[in-house]
């Protein structure tokens, strides 16, 4: 490949991701990027008071955990929107409260807010030019950073120039680079920062000895960069780290004691002036160098702190993270897409262990210089991995993007291990073939799987009005009119998922927003399932709803798998004011003045076939497994007693005697009864029980005379006693999903 043709790829790649990431950045609705409708408030902060939010757990702004940041990119942002009128913010960033963020639902309810279209379609003013401002410049920074990448992968392998365009296609085409590089995110700027501090730092490591002023000057352009990158995000510390290490092998090379001197303090210097006062600032506050302390405290943490076992268990979300996985960590591609993408990076995997294995027996392990670069990027990689392990360890951030600060290594380490099982001739096609097939992910995706999404619901013809199934007439306090409903099963299990479609009109707007609730209720009026959302799913609002539209919402409740069976459910719909909890008044011709929510239908929850009552797996720390449960009473008096029968099954070896704790406990933490023992009552303890061996634990809750009544949830752990306190076994969960330290099984209800 010519040296001109090299460049006019790589040209094109640059074109098409300015391009691509501008079309996403035009295409997905303000605020419905990862995190952006947080990142933004903190930028507006910075525009209208010329200085950075305090950060009060007790009283959080609108861009709660953001306004911890490192506050550089914030403050280039509100430097280039400063003269913008974003007094319309609220309005524009009108929450729905009942998103469903982070978690992919069948049935919708994924946008973060509310969209007026009237507000955010073209030309642009106020907040919305503000963000979409702020979006183009991030596009800047995204194509900036590809071109660094090409850079970074030609100074570490020369010879290769496929390499170098090959790591860069695949930054560039890689779907949630693309989506984040169109969106209000700081990852913009430290991912181009990060990379221009890489490249600093590999041209010095091969730069001859400098003298004087030169020597001086050198160090501290790469000191000023550092600075730069530690004051967008502060998990880029690391490079400081390669930085001292790039002085120090200098310093040997050279066998010169003043390399060592000089090149730290010119390095360091900058570092110190730039972003030093970042971390005074944050300790004098906050009493932490970072202010990662009140970082965690706003945006909450793990129940049950992860260890790398489960950070693995989390690997699908993880890697969907890094590939794709749009709007607030909602908006998936199909399962597909990962599974091949994934399949992918096994191959490079193994390519890269292959030739790892290959400079072993062949090249006998020996040194060369020339390594130097790649052990530094790799470094890096490091570097950016084991914080954010620490991080997601304490955290619910086991997300992928933030590992795109190493994007430059991430790239070309998959190609490289890619291209190692194909013959020279051919690495340059597979490497166009892998950058083709990104591209394809890339252009489709805003248009099949993010923009579809936040489509507002098509108005329901006559035609459809007439063959609505179930036909009613209920009316809430004259805001919306329930036309009818469609129930397609009438039989679930535990684990399953229920549709239910309820064709609504509106009737008049409201000053406040309203939800609208559907329950599956079981005997005694207790809930067994539930889906709360704004009209729409999500997508509308009753404060501008117009009277006489008319759509259906298909509402997809999931049946819990430790629902109690069997049972009798109804389907219970109304619509309720979010802050207070007051419910409109349901009017119709069949129910009562007083009623607030309207039931119907009719759905037999009937059990699993299995050995035991209500059959489930928990599995508590790989040692014991809840397997099913049984309970006497479900609805219950002060003073009455409940049998709670627990069936164990010992999964592994158990070394010590744990006690299980059995509560009844609402949503306030009020307790209406609780067992603490041994399972059996003490006659079993758990260290006799032999691996496979299956227990029935019963035991008897008797509620309080001075419980609360409601509905309590039916809560089992386990524990034992140490030195420290009450160690809890966790819940290992399936599918990935984060752990706990009980489960939950099904509810009673304490009645008057």
């Amino acid at each position: 490949m010519t040296s001109r043709c090299g460049r006019t790829l790589l040209g094109a790649i640059l074109c098409i991701f300015a391009v691509l990431s501008a079309t996403y950045s035009v295409l997905v609705p303000p605020f419905e990027a990862s995190d952006e409708l947080w990142h933004y408030p903190m930028v507006k902060y910075i525009a209208d008071h010329g200085r950075l939010p305090v950060q009060d757990p007790g009283n959080v702004g609108p861009w709660r955990q953001e306004g911890s940041q490192a506050p550089l990119y914030y403050a280039i942002g509100a430097l280039a929107t400063c003269w913008i009128d974003t007094s319309d913010m609220d309005q524009v960033r009108h929450l729905n409260p009942h998103a469903d963020n982070g978690v992919a639902t069948p049935d919708g309810n994924v946008n973060l807010i509310v969209h007026d279209t009237d507000l955010e379609r073209f030309p642009w003013q106020g907040t919305v030019l503000a963000v979409h401002l702020i979006r183009f410049l991030s596009v800047l920074m995204g194509t900036a950073a590809v071109y660094l990448t090409w850079l970074i992968v030609r100074e570490v392998f020369p010879g290769w120039p496929h390499l170098a365009l090959g790591a860069a296609a695949v930054h560039a085409f890689t779907p949630m680079v693309v989506f984040i590089a169109g969106s209000v995110n700081n990852d913009n700027l430290v991912i181009l920062l990060s990379s221009l501090s890489l490249l600093l730092i590999l041209r010095l490591l091969r730069r001859p000895a400098w003298t004087g002023w030169t020597r001086v000057m050198g160090y501290g352009v790469l000191g000023c960069v550092l600075g730069l990158t530690v004051l967008t995000k502060s998990s880029s510390l690391a490079l400081t780290l390669i930085t001292a290490c790039v002085v120090a092998i200098r310093a040997v090379r050279h066998r010169s004691w003043s390399e060592f001197l000089v090149g730290g303090i010119a390095a360091a210097g900058p570092v110190l002036i730039l972003s030093g006062w970042w971390f005074v600032r944050n300790l004098v506050l906050y009493g932490d160098l970072t202010g990662l302390n009140v970082f965690i405290e706003i945006l909450g943490q793990r129940d049950v702190p992860a260890d790398l076992a489960q950070l693995w268990r989390e690997r699908y979300s993880f890697a969907a993270g890094y590939w794709g996985n749009f709007g607030g960590l909602n908006v998936p591609m199909p399962s597909w897409v990962y599974h091949a993408l994934n399949a992918l990076v096994v191959c490079a995997v193994l390519g890269l262990l292959r030739l790892l294995v290959r400079w072993l027996i062949k090249d006998r392990g020996r040194w060369s210089p020339g390594l130097w670069p790649l052990v530094l990027c790799l470094l890096w990689g490091v570097g950016v991995v084991v914080p954010w392990s620490q991080w997601a360890a304490v955290t619910w951030s086991s997300q992928g993007r933030l590992i795109f600060p190493a994007l430059p290594v991430w790239s070309a380490l998959l190609v490289l291990g890619l291209t190692s099982w194909a013959p020279t001739t051919w690495r340059g096609w597979v490497t166009a073939l892998l950058s083709a097939a990104l591209l394809s992910l890339a252009v489709v995706a805003p248009f099949a799987w993010i923009r579809p999404v936040y489509a507002l619901p098509h108005p329901l013809s006559e035609d459809q009005i007439t063959g609505i199934p179930q036909p009613m007439h209920v009316d809430f306090d004259g805001v919306m009119r329930l036309l009818g409903y469609s129930l397609e099963v009438s039989e679930v299990q535990p684990g399953d998922w229920l549709e239910v479609t309820l064709y609504w009109e509106a009737i008049a707007p409201t000053e406040q927003d309203h939800t609208v609730f559907v329950h599956l209720l079981g005997e005694g009026d207790l809930l067994i399932a539930q889906r709360d959302t704004f009209p729409g799913l999500g997508r509308l609002s009753t404060t501008w709803l117009q009277p006489g539209f008319r759509w259906a919402d298909r509402y997809v409740l999931q049946v819990p798998a430790t629902a109690y069976t069997p049972d009798s459910a109804v389907i219970d719909v109304g619509l309720y004011e979010p802050v207070s909890g007051e419910r409109l008044r349901a009017q119709s011709p069949d129910a009562p003045d007083t009623a607030d929510s309207v039931r119907f239908g009719r759905v037999a929850v009937v059990p699993i076939p299995g050995v035991f009552p209500n059959p489930m797996t928990a599995d508590f720390g790989g040692q014991m497994a809840l397997v099913g449960y049984d309970v006497s009473e479900r609805v219950l008096r002060r003073g009455d007693s409940a049998t709670l029968t627990l069936y164990w099954k010992a999964v592994g070896p158990i070394d010590r005697d744990y006690t299980v704790s059995a509560q009844f406990v609402d949503f306030e933490q009020h307790k209406a009864a609780q067992k603490d023992s041994w399972p059996q009552d003490g006659m079993a303890p758990t260290s006799s029980w032999q691996v496979g061996q299956i227990v029935a634990d019963e035991r008897i809750l008797m509620i309080g005379q001075d419980a609360p009544f409601g509905v309590y949830d039916v809560r089992v752990a386990v524990y034992s006693a140490t030195e420290e306190g009450l160690a809890l076994l966790p819940v290992i969960p399936e599918g990935g999903r984060m752990q706990t330290d009980y489960v939950v099984l099904t509810g009673v209800r304490v009645a008057p």
